[in-house]
């Protein structure tokens, strides 16, 4: 089945940038078929990006059989390094950069 995957590539260099424990660029994943919520858990993860001075890279996973793979039946989710963090919440980029730097 073809999967809609859409991948943006981020990255907002600095100094002190913060990479992932496995050294690499972090890859945050925004789970969702598109809605508002989804669209608004986004925004908070790029503001997040931005404040935290993070390399990244951000996919949206769009196909529901990819979401439903990774465990998740609520969305929106996120997902940082392939790991789900949280689910059924649009998160604020106070609570995304929790993430990040965790």
């Amino acid at each position: 089945m073809l999967q809609n995957l859409e991948t943006l590539s981020i990255k907002y260099i600095d100094t002190a940038s913060t990479v992932s424990n496995n050294g690499n660029i972090m890859k945050i994943q925004i789970l969702g078929t598109g809605c508002s919520k989804c669209n608004k858990l986004e925004k908070s993860v790029r503001e997040a990006i931005a404040s935290l001075s993070i390399d990244a890279t951000i996919e949206k996973v769009t196909a529901v059989d990819k979401i439903v793979e990774m465990g998740v039946m609520i969305t929106p989710a996120l997902a940082i390094d392939g790991r789900v963090v949280s689910t059924g919440k649009v998160l604020t980029k106070e609570q995304v950069s929790t993430f990040l730097e965790g």
